[in-house]
């Protein structure tokens, strides 16, 4: 028998081997130096003149989209007042230069080289992931191993219990686990959302003509873990379509990579999930993308990047260069130049560990969905890295709605506390810079608008909500 083919051996899987000798298949061989190829170009990128430029502009649009949720307005407003105007308006309420600094500039030795950080294999920590291949951890002088990790509650343990230095988060995560919800109060911050938009609703294809969700009573589906976006854009869709989300359907906490399985084996009639598995049930003709979590609202945070509060103070300049190399990640994550190529670097088992064409769909926007059709939405994953405090006293606004949060909430001061653009604010009152109280942007989810300087107001206005 051959060395490479072992078909009689009971403990080894037939073609273990490829002719490489080590330990994977034919098709990993080939995935994995499809990406190296593929990580290659993009370090070459990344080390560009242009891209240093881009990287600049990429985070003053960012931070300028925040400002101008709407497209139309920020024209009007440019318009009105001349580009010079406009410019010096925008840096005096927001911190264009020192974000770029901070993505650039280093500060003082390292406290810590050797860093664990955990991810789960799905899209939206593909700046995470991404930044180990390209050598962006290594540039700013950190030796880091991205761990694979199981679900969402070992994530929140792990970090817990500190065998993670920082790691991926489901947005809300931190602000539970900073409140003590569902674990131990500990201190957590989000340095950077991971990625906007990015999710699905996917339906089983026994369901592809009950595309109404007010027909959706008695529907079992899936969710990633009740801290997170996945949930509260589910509650919310459902409770726009007249169910209560608590006992008109069922919710199950089911890990991403289950939910295709699930879906097969007719446990659950759907679920709200994390790329790629909406584009793999569609793969693996079990399911249909029914919508995108875009079309309830478009620019809404998912992942985000974080660690402790303690890990933050014990190692500020770990934690600006950990930074930096996540900010440069998002930077050419964003770049649509880019997808194809990242679609490969991230395919290997050692990270998403899946088919790169169904990767390509989901990164481009250019996909199959489930119903004989292909669609071309672009954004349909993005990767904006700024953590808005609105953002998170949404969040915040629908734990209290679903009776996760008990009485009165101080928005604010949690949001401010989590998410770390506070920081910012603080660089730019020691540059003399106003900041304005009225600096959180507004969002639309589902048309309607939310400003979270009526959040109180918000959380008790739906009528469909968990008994206080």
């Amino acid at each position: 028998m051959s060395e490479f083919f072992s078909p009689y051996d009971a403990d080894r899987p037939l073609m273990l081997k490829c002719s490489c000798g080590r330990d994977h298949t034919v098709a990993d061989h080939h995935t994995e130096v499809s990406a190296d190829a593929a990580a290659a170009t993009l370090r070459q990128r990344s080390e560009t003149r242009e891209f240093e430029l881009y990287s600049n502009e990429f985070i003053e649009a960012t931070l300028v989209k925040a400002l101008f949720p709407q497209d139309a307005v920020r024209r009007r407003f440019i318009k009105a007042v001349g580009k010079g105007t406009a410019m010096a308006a925008i840096a005096s309420v927001l911190p264009v230069a020192s974000m770029q600094a901070m993505a650039q500039e280093k500060q003082g030795a390292l406290e810590k080289t050797n860093l664990k950080i955990g991810f789960i294999p799905i899209t939206c920590a593909t700046p995470l992931i991404m930044a180990h291949p390209l050598g962006f951890y290594s540039k700013q002088g950190l030796s880091v191993e991205v761990t694979k990790t199981a679900g969402w509650a070992l994530i929140r343990d792990k970090m817990i219990n500190k065998e993670y230095d920082a790691t991926h988060f489901l947005s809300p995560m931190p602000l539970a686990i900073s409140m003590g919800l569902g674990s131990n109060a500990t201190p957590m911050n989000v340095a950077t959302i991971q990625n906007v938009n990015g999710q699905a609703i996917t339906l089983s294809l026994k369901h592809k003509d009950n595309r109404d969700p007010k027909n959706w009573k008695g529907f079992k589906f899936a969710i990633p873990f009740e801290y997170s976006m996945h949930n509260f854009l589910l509650r919310y869709y459902l409770a726009e379509a007249g169910l209560n989300p608590d006992t008109d359907v069922q919710l199950r906490v089911v890990p991403p990579a289950e939910m295709v399985a699930n879906l097969r084996a007719g446990n659950i009639d759907g679920f709200l999930g994390p790329d790629p598995f909406n584009q793999r049930a569609v793969f693996e003709e079990v399911g249909f993308i029914h919508l995108l979590t875009k079309d309830l609202w478009n620019g809404h945070p998912c992942c985000a990047f974080g660690t402790s509060t303690e890990f933050i103070q014990k190692n500020p300049n770990t934690f600006a260069a950990l930074y930096r190399a996540v900010l440069t990640s998002a930077a050419m994550a964003r770049d649509p130049a880019n997808r194809e190529l990242i679609a490969k670097v991230i395919a290997p088992q050692a990270y998403l560990n899946q088919p790169e064409a169904v990767l390509n769909q989901v990164l481009t926007g250019k996909f199959a969905d489930g119903l004989g059709k292909i669609q071309n939405v672009p954004d349909r994953a993005d990767f904006d890295p700024m953590p808005w405090q609105s953002m998170a006293v949404w969040m915040l606004t629908q734990m209290q709605r679903w009776g996760y949060i008990k009485g009165d909430v101080d928005y604010k001061q949690i949001a401010e506390k989590v998410f770390l653009i506070t920081d910012a604010k603080k660089q730019m009152k020691a540059l003399d810079q106003k900041v304005p109280e009225g600096a959180y942007p507004k969002f639309k989810i589902m048309g309607r608008e939310f400003d979270a300087a009526k959040a109180a107001e918000y959380a008790k206005s739906f009528p469909i909500r968990k008994a206080a």
